[in-house]
């Protein structure tokens, strides 16, 4: 057998890594002889050669579809309404599940699944994995990866397509399945950013990145939608602006593709245009261009992910705040709706969220909040502690020491 181009990998038995491609050569005896296979990644090389026999239970007929089956299906049927973001997402997290997308719905039991979490937990834990570089060394759970099977399971059992095999059917992920799937805490990062910090932030950015962050902001939106807000939208008679268009991205190379005619949730907001609003407004109305419908743009263009990245990390990191990402702009505003507007009402009414769970996510007590009330409850107890006299404190020490 050829090992051509294969280098043995320590530590792992039996498998071999070609230095070009990347694959995974396993090898192991069967019936006393030899036999190998080539995978794509360590994972399954290593469940194969786990694998004792040629032959198992998986491999027998069944009257159900594999898990392939129903993504293949899922990804013609429902993915059209998708965002293109998601997407990309999906597809992503669907990787390590090629593993199993061979076994028939019915077979992908909770053992199974506890199987499928343990041997990624060993392989993300591994040695080769934390040293094989920057953006895959920094796992620290299994839950977005649950969280889709969870999703195709429920397509999977609302279908049409297989409504009658599914009926039977219960999700195999359970709670356990995520504490499982633990591999490390997950880093402690600011997502909320504080109005103080904000306005530091919008002075090192670049005039056209300063309005655009700062009508994210204002408007607690999305960068995408801000991105792709449009000049027809706005009625400044009236004072309104409507969140409708979204720039679409990219997800590789981060550039423009296209403008999608509604949001992530499908339903245009209104926004009241605030002064604040309006200046920004006037200010980009000086660079307004004929037969171009878009208030940010670049000589034209629409704006591409990856510049309004460099810009807005290039100003976190000169402003020294400590905040990273775009999306902390729309945390920052629901955090401040919910404090100012004193509930999750005024949340959602700021972020366009439908659902209740998110605006409570988005807008979360953090580390400030439980300062600003230990705080006062400090400053509650030192009055009445002064004011009113509290019950003496009678200590111990001189009954432990026999002097009392």
């Amino acid at each position: 057998m050829s090992k051509k181009g294969y280098k043995k990998l320590s530590g792992v038995p039996g498998i071999y890594k070609h230095s070009a491609s990347g694959n995974f050569m396993a090898r192991k005896r069967v019936d006393g002889k030899f036999v190998q296979e080539t995978f794509s990644s360590l994972f399954e090389a290593k469940r194969w050669r786990k694998n004792s026999s040629s032959q198992s239970a998986d491999d027998e007929p069944s009257d159900y579809s594999t898990l392939k089956q129903v993504w293949e299906t899922m990804q013609k049927v429902h993915f059209p309404t998708l965002a293109t973001s998601t997407k990309s997402i999906w597809r992503r997290r669907y990787e390590p599940w090629k593993s199993i997308e061979d076994l028939p719905m019915d077979r992908i039991s909770p053992s199974r699944i506890t199987s499928w979490v343990n041997h990624l937990v060993e392989h993300y834990r591994s040695d080769f994995y934390q040293s094989s570089g920057r953006g895959r060394a920094g796992r620290c759970n299994l839950n977005n990866e649950l969280n889709l099977f969870v999703t195709i399971f429920n397509w999977y059992k609302e279908s049409e397509q297989f409504e009658k095999e599914a009926v039977l059917l219960t999700c195999p992920i359970k709670k356990k399945h995520k504490k499982l799937g633990f591999i490390k805490p997950v880093p402690d990062k600011k997502k909320q950013i504080d109005l103080e910090d904000a306005f530091l932030f919008f002075e090192y950015l670049k005039p056209l990145y300063r309005d655009l962050a700062m009508m994210q902001f204002y408007c607690a939106g999305r960068v995408g939608e801000v991105s792709g807000l449009q000049w027809s939208n706005i009625d400044f008679r009236n004072r309104r602006m409507i969140i409708k268009h979204t720039c679409i991205w990219d997800m590789e190379k981060k550039t423009y593709l296209e403008l999608k005619p509604f949001p992530k949730n499908k339903e245009a907001r209104v926004c009241y245009v605030t002064d604040e609003i309006m200046e920004i407004l006037i200010r980009r109305k000086a660079f307004k261009m004929p037969n171009n419908n878009f208030v940010f743009h670049v000589e034209g263009a629409p704006i591409n992910y990856c510049t309004v990245q460099v810009n807005y990390r290039e100003a976190q990191r000169k402003s020294g705040v400590p905040y990273s990402g775009t999306h902390i702009l729309r945390h920052g505003m629901a955090k401040l709706a919910r404090k100012v507007g004193g509930g999750l009402d005024a949340v959602m009414a700021m972020t366009g969220h439908k659902d209740i769970k998110l605006a409570d996510h988005y807008s979360k007590c953090d580390e400030d909040d439980q300062k600003d009330v230990a705080l006062k409850i400090m400053k509650h107890i030192r009055k009445q502690k002064c004011g009113h006299g509290l019950p003496n404190v009678v200590s111990l020490i001189g009954y432990k020491n026999g002097t009392k």
